[in-house]
């Protein structure tokens, strides 16, 4: 019989993102079995004009697994929230959608990831985006905070994905909009836990 997840397996979880996307920050090449950078961006029909605004540095962090502009659209003046940022490449993007009336807030796990984010807005004249440390489970922003939550490829990687999504619609204002991409798994899972988490974040 299935036990449930402890605080060890939680750890467990945590180390093994926190491994895989330090080397990710550094560069996502070879770790993925999808396009990535420029051409992942292309490849997921992401606007041709904002692609061409991003620095190649900027375009070739890029690691989503889709593309959730797909979903909606952002406004001039929205409030936008990218929960697991990552390089921050989404996050950026939102940013020169609302332009500066609005504001982009970009949180992760990952502070490598950050840091790659960081560096990332310093190579892009925008003056109105956030990044900082947070789980999608845990969100440190007041109810009604936000006019579109957006997530790339994250969700899947959170073990609490009620709390993660309970968060992400108390955030959201009456109205917003929550726009997700992720992979979802199709067929049989492994029935044991302990197996499913040594390769809960693959």
């Amino acid at each position: 019989m299935e036990t449930q997840i402890t605080q060890e397996d939680l750890n467990q979880i945590e180390a093994g993102i926190r491994n895989k996307y330090s080397k990710v920050a550094d560069s996502p090449e070879g770790q993925f079995k999808y396009p990535i950078g420029r051409a992942g961006l292309e490849a997921l029909k992401y606007d041709a004009a904002l692609i061409d605004k991003l620095p190649d540095e900027v375009a070739a962090s890029y690691c989503g697994v889709g593309n959730p502009f797909s979903l909606g659209a952002i406004r001039r003046g929205d409030w936008v929230l990218d929960i697991g940022c990552g390089a921050g490449v989404d996050t950026i993007l939102a940013a020169m959608m609302t332009g500066p009336e609005g504001k982009a807030v970009g949180v992760d796990i990952v502070p490598e990831m950050l840091q790659r984010a960081e560096a990332n807005l310093r190579m892009v004249d925008l003056h109105h985006v956030i990044f900082q440390s947070a789980t999608g489970e845990h969100l440190p922003f007041p109810d009604d905070h936000f006019d579109v939550v957006i997530s790339n490829g994250v969700i899947n990687m959170i073990p609490d994905k009620d709390a993660a999504l309970s968060e992400s619609l108390r955030v959201l204002k009456t109205g917003g909009r929550l726009m997700i991409a992720d992979q979802v798994m199709a067929g049989s899972i492994q029935k044991n836990l302990k197996d499913r988490l040594s390769n809960w974040f693959q």
